[in-house]
């Protein structure tokens, strides 16, 4: 990596955290997939350098475009919200399974093996307070026809439809978590996304869905997983996951606690559990087994058993 080219990405993330409230703790040469030089920064939050997230992106990448560094401006204050969870990089799916992201490996890549489209590979992990094994290794693949729609195929601008359509795919039982296998297809097509309306797609949610999304969010992320800490509910993540807006998870929430299920912070973004919410915790645990028996493909136990047509 150019000298020149490191300092000046390193200047522009810098200049785009600290306006969103995060500071580069550090900063490492990386490799990515191809083995073309990327810069990984560490960035952590101005109030708690204790939490952190790492972000990398390709050696030449210029966002001094203003549209590029308006989105990265953006992805970056949404982060600096989302490290105030007491674990940023957990997720749930709209099954009921809390999952945490990991091992991403950015910028995009060409595929390898000669086909259109262009992959980023990662990984999700069961966590439901039990120090499960169950994971999927993912392999996320962009088609071109979608790939256009992106401004760059870069972590700031794919990280959160990327996580959508993994939990998507899950959500159709086209994943499943598993104590170790190879890797598994994450098709991302324009069936993600509407053009007309310019937005993406993932699942079309009723009020009572979304308010059973969100005090399920809170009972795994800060009840069980987060020591009570408060979660964040307003992330437009899942906002475009639910195929709704922050303003109407806004009231959802505010619904929640009126109903006594959570409890929210001063600034109404950020919630904790009640003692009533904690309280249906074997329905929770049994929202997670129905889940893990839906996404085990029964075709593989019929095969096992001898009972096929071919």
């Amino acid at each position: 990596m150019g000298m020149g080219t490191q300092a000046v990405l390193a200047g522009q993330v810098e200049a785009a955290a600290k306006a969103a409230g995060l500071v580069v703790a550090s900063s490492e040469v990386g490799r990515d997939f191809s083995g073309n030089p990327t810069t990984r920064f560490t960035l952590a939050l101005v109030a708690d350098n204790a939490k952190t997230q790492v972000v990398e992106l390709s050696d030449k990448f210029d966002f001094s475009r203003a549209d590029m560094l308006a989105e990265v401006g953006v992805y970056l204050a949404e982060a600096a919200k989302r490290l105030k969870n007491p674990r940023p990089d957990c997720y749930l799916t709209l099954h009921g399974l809390p999952l945490s992201f990991d091992k991403f490996t950015w910028p995009f890549h060409a595929s390898s093996s000669g086909a259109d489209t262009f992959l980023v590979h990662g990984e999700v992990r069961l966590e439901d307070g039990e120090a499960s094994v169950l994971h999927a290794k993912v392999a996320a693949s962009m088609t071109v026809t979608f790939a256009e729609i992106v401004k760059a195929p870069e972590q700031p601008f794919a990280e959160g439809f990327i996580y959508n359509a993994v939990r998507k795919t899950m959500d159709q039982g086209q994943l499943e978590l598993v104590k170790s296998g190879n890797r598994q297809p994450v098709p991302v097509t324009t069936r993600f996304y509407s053009p007309w309306k310019k937005r993406f797609n993932f699942n079309d949610t009723t009020e009572a869905q979304r308010q059973e999304y969100l005090a399920a969010k809170v009972f795994w992320l800060s009840g069980v997983l987060g020591g009570g800490e408060p979660v964040w509910l307003l992330d437009p993540r899942d906002a475009q996951y639910l195929n709704t807006t922050v303003e109407e998870l806004k009231k959802n929430a505010m619904a929640l606690a009126g109903e006594g299920v959570v409890r929210l912070a001063a600034d109404t973004e950020y919630a904790t559990p009640t003692e009533a919410l904690m309280g249906h915790r074997a329905q929770y645990v049994a929202e997670v087994a129905a889940a893990l028996a839906f996404i085990k493909p029964t075709f593989n136990e019929e095969m096992r058993g001898g009972h096929t047509n071919m």
